[in-house]
């Protein structure tokens, strides 16, 4: 289980509070997290995983891994591994409780012949199309269907033919029983098995009907013995039937799930829809379900999110009734603060500009000691030679007040070594500054004579002779919010054109050489950084976490 995980009073824990204050679920507390495996889970998703996972620890009781497997036409095993391996990442263990609800077909069709031998689920050819058409209005009553009251006997012989793949997709669907009339769209004899000839990612062939998900779902809970179903808000009026399909099988009111709904989770710059992630994968528009552009988990780890970072931001946000939009920069706050506590400190240059100390020795080179982080100590030395990159953004030719980096007669202090003054600048054939001369005070850095001279600006540098190249790859957001913060219908529209600069030609300091993918660092005065995946002995590649200011912290003090 993930360390400090933190439960903070809200409305489903106090629910949890009064069941046990009334005597029910007295064999303890368990609940279970859903997915679907038909896609990538998002950050929507982690927040219900810290959710489940967290009410489970702090009451004591226990949390089930359980895949939704019931439409084999959009389902694949590489989604369930992805699942299983995000929630690990997140700090998240289901021991030796994961299920499918495929494990339950057999027992889930034995439920439905049950509903059809008491009367309560029919047969019916009507179409897909049909059956939208007779469900009625919010202000219209739905039509029976004319096969709603077939018997028994010709129900269950219809029935078991569906199993025998007798029918072909879309022929016949069985359905519940309930009140074509009732106010709640639901409720008017909602489908709760389809045919599909689609090979199963776990049963193969065996099965060609398969339970739709609401009749799955509370059954699959109630199976498994689920004290809490704890889902979003677009189930609330789903649960009606979730409760009449309980019943209407005998299940205990005082044992069964009791299902509670949370505001899902909304972010600005951000969609989370599964359709429309799909779709930005699909046609191209990120390079895969892990883009570091992406709201996925695997996609946000690329990125160089941690899972505390998460954590923490699904604790922050809370849990509440109503939806709402938070803010995308409390996220970034989130992994801001843990990696501003955990990441060490290095110096990369990404864009270039060649200074020359002209009268430091060309063959001396010397390791200067640099501080790694200043929350938790440690140190490393730094090469040191005649030649260094500096960042083009600290040099102007004609720099407004107040610019206090390097100029033409100007002085800075290079981070954890000398004091230097430009002396001559460099110009190609266009006009272009490529290069600076500058001279060092020899006995400026720290314990020398003039260590403790007052310099305003302080930049940081690489050794030229001793840098290792490496790509850069700067991301925003995806996509761009209105000025509420909200993303248009048309979400492609949105798209930001600019959401990745990658910068080939990079300088960063020796110390970072061989590292492993995953390693986070704070680019000095330019923001945090982790080493991707594609990172090889020869090729260091970086990825921007977030940068180094906080709007959110500016807000939050406000």
């Amino acid at each position: 289980m993930a360390e400090n995980t933190t439960i903070a009073s809200n409305f489903i824990q106090n629910a949890i509070e009064e069941d046990q204050k009334n005597g029910k679920y007295t064999e303890g507390i368990h609940t279970r997290f859903p997915p679907e495996p038909n896609g990538y889970l998002h950050i929507g998703h982690a927040k219900s995983i810290c959710l489940n996972f967290g009410l489970a620890e702090h009451n004591h009781g226990l949390c089930n891994l359980r895949f939704d497997d019931t439409n084999p036409t959009k389902e694949d095993t590489e989604y369930v591994d992805s699942i299983q391996e995000d929630i690990h990442w997140l700090g998240f263990s289901w021991q030796n409780r994961m299920f499918y609800a495929s494990d339950y077909f057999d027992k889930l069709y034995d439920y439905a012949c049950e509903l059809i031998k008491k009367g309560l689920a029919y047969v019916d050819d009507l179409s897909a199309d049909e059956i939208r058409a007779y469900r009625g209005t919010l202000t219209e009553p739905g039509k029976e269907s004319p096969y709603r009251n077939r018997s028994v006997e010709e129900n269950l012989d219809l029935f078991a033919r569906m199993k025998a793949g007798e029918f072909a997709d879309g022929e016949k669907v069985l359905r519940a029983k309930i009140d074509m009339a009732s106010p709640n769209m639901v409720l008017r004899d909602t489908v709760i098995y389809r045919i599909a000839h689609a090979h199963h990612h776990r049963t193969g062939d065996a099965w060609c009907i398969y339970p739709m998900y609401d009749f799955a779902h509370p059954l699959s809970d109630a199976i498994e013995g689920i004290t809490h179903s704890v889902c979003t808000l677009e189930f609330e009026e789903h649960r009606p039937f979730y409760d009449w399909l309980l019943e209407s099988l005998g299940f205990d009111a005082n044992t069964r799930p009791r299902q509670i709904e949370f505001a899902r989770l909304n972010l600005t710059n951000t969609v989370t829809s599964k359709r429309k992630l799909r779709q930005l994968v699909e046609e191209h528009f990120v390079s895969g379900w892990d883009d570091p552009r992406m709201p996925t988990i695997s996609g946000l780890r690329r990125r160089g999110y941690t899972p505390a970072s998460l954590r923490k931001f699904c604790e922050e946000i809370g849990v509440a009734k109503a939806d709402s939009l938070v803010d995308v920069s409390m996220l970034e706050h989130c992994v801001r603060d843990d990696l501003n506590e955990n990441a060490d400190r290095v110096m990369a240059v990404l864009r270039p500009l060649k200074v020359v100390i002209t009268n430091y020795p060309e063959d001396k080179e010397e390791y200067l000691l640099a501080d790694n982080n200043p929350m938790h100590g440690g140190s490393r030395f730094v090469p040191f030679s005649r030649e260094i990159y500096i960042e083009q953004e600290d040099f102007m030719e004609e720099p407004p007040k107040k610019y206090f980096r390097l100029k033409p007669g100007g002085e800075v202090r290079l981070k954890h070594a000398y004091i230097i003054k430009c002396e001559e600048v460099i110009k190609d054939e266009n006009g272009k500054v490529v290069e600076l001369h500058c001279t060092a005070y020899l006995d400026s850095k720290t314990g020398g004579a003039t260590a403790g001279r007052k310099i305003k600006g302080t930049i940081h540098w690489v050794a030229a002779k001793t840098a290792l190249p490496a790509e850069v790859r700067l991301y925003d957001y995806l996509i761009e919010s209105d000025e509420n913060g909200n993303v248009p219908a048309d979400f492609l529209e949105a798209l930001n054109k600019n959401s990745l600069e990658t910068i080939e030609n990079a300088w960063i300091e020796p110390s970072v050489k061989l590292t492993a993918a995953g390693t986070h660092y704070q680019f000095l005065r330019t923001g945090y950084f982790v080493v991707d995946p594609d990172t090889t002995p020869d090729k260091l590649v970086f990825n921007r976490v977030v940068g180094l200011r906080d709007s959110w912290a500016k807000v939050k003090k406000g």
